[in-house]
């Protein structure tokens, strides 16, 4: 995930390419696509990214290929963030995810420092994207330098039953998913480990239910570093959202397991940040060698192969 707040890149008519694949189908994006981190939701016919950036940047296509810039959610910081993370840089928000349940939207956020593990996960919601008027919903979950893991990238999680859960965590011990109240929105019960790393960085976890299985998306290596970035984005599934998740091979995440979906190309550098969108759209930012390794927005239609396995 970025860890600094980034300078916008528009472009009023910018073509992306990207992996090519016969079978793929890649979305064209025209607009403001200067992204990291996206979380990608839809309401009525217009589509919505939600990324890291000052007050968590919000952008919007009414066809689903032409991107301009809304105001930001949080024009001013809410004051308890300094609470938690006394060396915030102002106002800079990381990976925010949003999703609708139970008749409101919810997106949660972080807050940190690079390479820090004092960090927070916020949570704001609203009647609906269109209508705004966002609330504070203040604190979900902290960490310290103290614990083995890393309250950022947080990502709601629908399970089967209808009932709410929340995945987080970067590098460190790995990523971990909790059960979530209904009536708060916030943790209650014990936190499960589902991935793990010894070597290498692992982080932004997105898990979805699909036809039996949770499948749990996230990013590999190493993010921010412009055209040097080596991002990855890996997946694997598992009958129980606590797990354990294995990927195609039959190995478990939680040692170090982990099927590559993209590892990017010539012009797309470092891939990861993903969201799902109903089992059948995936967004993630990548850095475009053509224009100084800037991170920008790309989505593709998900695929499925007869085995289950996602694919583009």
């Amino acid at each position: 995930m970025v860890r600094t707040a980034f300078a916008a890149v528009t472009s009023a008519a910018l073509l992306l390419s990207v992996v090519p694949s016969a079978s793929a189908e890649h979305w064209a994006l025209t607009g403001d696509v200067a992204t990291h981190d996206p979380s990608i939701t839809k309401e009525g016919n217009a589509w919505y990214i939600f990324s890291t950036g000052q007050g968590i940047q919000v952008q919007r296509s009414d066809d689903g290929r032409n991107f301009y810039r809304l105001p930001q959610i949080f024009l001013s910081p809410p004051s308890w963030w300094k609470s938690y993370v006394p060396k915030q840089k102002t106002n800079d928000v990381w990976a925010p995810d949003a999703q609708k349940y139970n008749g409101r939207v919810w997106v949660y956020y972080s807050i940190s420092t690079f390479g820090s593990r004092t960090s927070a996960i916020g949570l704001t919601s609203a009647t609906s994207i269109g209508a705004g008027s966002w609330r504070d919903d203040g604190l979900v979950l902290r960490t310290t330098d103290s614990n083995d893991y890393n309250a950022i990238d947080p990502n709601l999680v629908i399970d089967a039953s209808g009932d709410p859960w929340l995945s987080f965590g970067s590098w460190n011990s790995g990523l971990k998913i909790t059960r979530l109240d209904k009536s708060t929105m916030k943790p209650t019960g014990q936190i499960y480990s589902i991935a793990k790393r010894t070597a290498g960085g692992l982080e932004a976890p997105h898990v979805t239910y699909r036809d039996g299985y949770y499948y749990l998306f996230a990013s590999i290596d190493n993010c921010c570093k412009g055209v040097d970035s080596n991002y990855k984005i890996i997946y694997g599934r598992s009958k129980s959202i606590t797990g354990p998740y294995v990927d195609k091979s039959g190995k478990i995440l939680m040692d170090g397991g982990g099927t590559v979906l993209d590892a990017g190309n010539d012009r797309w550098k470092g891939p990861g940040g993903q969201s799902i969108y109903n089992n059948s759209v995936i967004a993630r930012h990548a850095y475009d060698a053509t224009d100084n390794g800037n991170p920008k927005l790309l989505i593709s239609d998900l695929k499925w192969d007869s085995a289950g396995w996602p694919t583009y």
